[in-house]
């Protein structure tokens, strides 16, 4: 009896063992975790294995992401040494990148995709972001203005680059909420005025908008952001009804397909001096100060998946966000 009442009990914690092995092995911790794809990214690619010949970058298209730069001083437009130019960004929505040059525009990646693109963007061949493909393709014509929300200073008749810097370095930051570029520019002269200013630029998940917070030295006059001008298109404005925040944005046949876009720049009005004409550039003008200042810029493109596709949807659109954006 008591020998059986032993094998009894050896019989059950035998089983009792096994259950909890079975437990411990088929247990949620040790399976494969189900990892949401990105919604944001940033990143900057430099050329390696060439060679530089006065201001151009001679080697084969092999690239090598860095999480910091310091510009070269050979550094140029068309230098051929930065994978498509500069610093780019993006959410599942659309991209944008920075040529990381004098010319300092901000430029737009149209995507028609709603994953990240950026990665694979001008290795094939250079320039191959200007054509059209399956993810979309650059769309902005920027030449000599700001493109979409880039910053200069204004001085009453010329909307300065940055022609004139000691040095410019670029940071890349990409984490759980938002991804995002770090520049900073140290003695940025333009015409007789000099400073340094820092400028991070930032995504987040399901958005078109980069926030940018600028920051100067010195409280400089005519610091300014602004959106590159087309022929036939008008700007328009609105400050809303109540609340700090106000919008100037156009919309159109402005895109190099040719094909409709919208942009648009949201500033607090606190921080601004005028909204005038330069010569490429609607420019918004901010008053001199050594405090940060910070603003959203935005493109919407009508082949975007789930995109607007007409002026009165991105008019609602634009409202929609300054409304939310004052409450």
């Amino acid at each position: 009896m008591k020998k059986l009442s032993f094998l009894v009990v050896f019989s059950l914690l035998t089983l009792a063992s096994c259950k909890e092995k079975a437990k411990v092995e088929s247990s949620p911790s040790d399976m494969k975790e189900t990892v949401a794809p990105p919604q944001t990214y940033a990143e900057i690619s430099i050329k390696v294995g060439g060679h530089w010949e006065g201001k151009k970058y001679i080697g084969d298209n092999t690239f090598r992401n860095v999480d910091y730069l310091k510009a070269p001083d050979s550094l140029t437009d068309h230098s051929y040494y930065i994978r498509y130019e500069g610093p780019g960004w993006e959410s599942n929505k659309v991209g944008y990148r920075l040529y990381f040059d004098w010319r300092n525009a901000i430029d737009i990646f149209g995507k028609k995709v709603d994953t990240m693109v950026l990665a694979r963007v001008g290795l094939d061949n250079y320039d191959s972001y200007h054509e059209e493909s399956p993810w979309g393709q650059d769309i902005l014509k920027a030449g000599e203005s700001l493109g979409i929300g880039s910053y200069g200073r204004y001085d009453g008749k010329v909307t300065h680059h940055f022609r004139q810097v000691d040095s410019s370095t670029v940071r890349i930051l990409n984490n759980s909420e938002n991804s995002g570029i770090q520049l900073r520019y140290y003695g940025w002269e333009s015409n007789g005025v000099r400073t340094d200013l820092s400028a991070d630029l930032s995504i987040t998940p399901d958005s078109r908008m980069t926030r940018a917070t600028l920051k100067t030295s010195e409280a400089i006059e005519g610091m300014t952001t602004g959106i590159v001008k087309f022929e036939d298109i008008d700007l328009m404005k609105s400050e809303g009804a109540s609340g700090d925040w106000g919008y100037m944005a156009t919309y159109g046949i402005q895109t190099l397909v040719p094909d409709k876009l919208g942009m648009a720049i949201f500033y607090n009005k606190s921080d601004v001096e005028k909204i005038t004409e330069g010569e490429y550039d609607h420019l918004l003008i901010f008053k001199p100060t050594t405090q940060p200042i910070s603003y959203y810029l935005l493109g919407a493109w009508e082949q975007e998946k789930g995109g607007i596709k007409s002026k009165e949807a991105f008019v609602r659109y634009l409202d929609t966000s300054l409304s939310e954006m004052n409450r």
